[in-house]
């Protein structure tokens, strides 16, 4: 399943607090998003249609959970990423991030490590 940015927002709220009323989506979302409570609904009606969220009705308002795991959505993520830019070749993600000189020590640190482990 795939989500678009702005669904990443709502399930990232989703996954950190365990399930939200829109209210609290919104008031989450808006400092950083501006999205208004109408923007917040439609988005969650096309993640519910996604099944990527479903909802409780409580007594005033629904509460939504997300309906998939977060390392399933992000192993997902990473291959179409890796698929779309690098055809699957992880080598070449990784000597581009390597040459482009925007990691610090202790993240080519931390690479290595992980290729060590792995």
């Amino acid at each position: 399943m795939r989500l678009s940015d702005s669904e990443w927002k709502i399930a990232d709220c989703l996954w950190e607090s365990g399930s939200m009323t829109i209210t609290e989506l919104t008031k989450a979302l808006n400092p950083d998003t501006g999205w208004t409570k109408n923007t917040v609904i439609t988005l969650l009606k096309r993640m519910i249609e996604k099944g990527a969220v479903t909802y409780v009705q409580e007594e005033k308002a629904k509460r939504f959970c997300p309906a998939i795991d977060r390392t399933e959505a992000e192993m997902e993520e990473t291959a179409s990423f890796l698929d779309k830019v690098y055809k699957g070749n992880v080598g070449l993600m990784i000597s581009n991030l390597i040459g482009s000189e925007k990691l610090t020590e202790e993240q080519l640190a931390e690479l290595r490590r992980i290729i060590e482990e792995g």
